[in-house]
């Protein structure tokens, strides 16, 4: 089940974030502006608030192997929608789809690892769960510059939808999973405690800095250094090596909560300066500080699983992490709605200032946090 679940995440995150990263240049191409553009992504973004918690409670109760199998197909038809389509109210409606299908696939193959018990130490676990998953971003937006430097952005949505739709036909049943009735009262408990509320703010304020990347990363990198669409690809899909490197090397220490706990605050810290430190004159200066940023992130995102595995059983942890997820996107989509407008109207350079400051404060808060509770 577990290299199940590593393909279906590396072939998502191939297509899907490789969109994410790339989009905005082709919506300044279709005409769109920088208000507009916000609210297309923070629609992307908004579909996980309505869908996070339904989706992981059925994944609590029942085999999510059709909603996997219903996903993919669903992307596959959005991605050749996404190629013809250049109206903006569409276009909102096409992300908000996007983002449900998206999602679906997020929940499931979370909720199917956290309750998966084969690998017992977490370190190990989730280092190799957010590798996959930033390989195939990688991956996929480094093979992205070259379609789109010799051919254009609908050619390389109609490609990335035909890997998906293969990915669709290959995917089998997860005999290993376990399911079992939770009532809603167990979810409630589970969420409004001090630790899990905690918790849901320093992701929340972490995920923020995702509504710049979704928005003004790539236009800034082609404003400001006049990167084509082949070097900027290689510029973004370089750095985002770092991060699947950062994700793998959790794996190779052994489980530890109090030095996983350091680790985040020095990776928090890491990502907030990359971000800060990033606007450089100099390309070569601002690749090696994005790829801080990426080390930073990377730790992030396999020790967020983590501590989320340890804050719920298993029988509920499909509901509860669901639930976790919608907190992240509420970050993601306030981050889009506020960096978009500001970086267009202002400076493409001051979104990467604010959000790397907020994290840097947000590694502050989190020593507070670490302190005050265990996780």
């Amino acid at each position: 089940m577990r290299r199940q679940i590593h393909f279906i995440n590396f072939s998502r995150k191939f297509a899907v974030n490789t969109v994410f990263f790339l989009v905005p240049l082709y919506f300044l191409k279709i005409g769109l502006n920088g208000w507009q553009i916000g609210v297309v992504m923070s629609f992307f973004a908004f579909a996980p608030l309505l869908f996070s918690f339904p989706a992981g409670w059925i994944n609590d109760r029942l085999s999510m192997m059709r909603v996997i199998q219903g996903a993919l197909f669903a992307l596959t038809l959005l991605f050749l929608a996404l190629a013809r389509i250049h109206n903006f109210f569409a276009l909102a409606t096409l992300f908000l789809s996007l983002g449900i299908a998206n999602n679906a696939l997020d929940v499931s193959t979370n909720s199917l690892y956290f309750k998966d018990e084969t690998e017992k130490d977490l370190n190990q676990k989730f280092g190799r769960f957010n590798f996959w998953l930033a390989l195939g971003t990688a991956t996929g937006i480094l093979l992205a510059g070259f379609l789109t430097y010799y051919a254009n952005f609908q050619v390389l949505l109609t490609v990335y939808a035909l890997f998906v739709f293969t990915v669709f036909l290959s995917i089998r049943n997860f005999n290993q999973a376990k399911f079992e009735v939770v009532p809603l009262r167990e979810y409630k408990l589970n969420l409004f405690r001090k630790k899990t509320i905690l918790f849901s703010i320093l992701i929340f304020v972490l995920a923020s800095h995702w509504g710049v990347e979704g928005t003004v990363y790539t236009p800034f990198l082609k404003k400001h250094f006049a990167l084509n669409n082949l070097q900027l690809a290689f510029y973004v899909s370089f750095a985002l090596f770092f991060l699947a490197l950062s994700s793998f090397s959790i794996g190779l220490l052994r489980f530890n909560p109090q030095l996983n706990k350091r680790l985040f605050l020095l990776a928090m810290l890491l990502s907030g300066l990359g971000l800060i430190f990033m606007v450089q004159t100099n390309v070569y200066l601002s690749f090696l500080f994005r790829c801080v940023h990426e080390i930073g992130d990377g730790f992030l995102g396999a020790l967020v699983l983590l501590f989320i595995s340890r804050q719920f059983e298993k029988r509920s942890i499909g509901g509860s992490s669901g639930a976790l997820l919608a907190i992240q996107t509420m970050g993601h989509m306030a981050g889009a709605l506020f960096f978009s407008p500001l970086g267009y109207k202002v400076g493409l350079q001051y979104p990467f200032f604010v959000a790397g400051s907020l994290l840097v404060a947000n590694s502050a808060f989190g020593y507070f946090v670490f302190r005050s509770e265990k996780y």
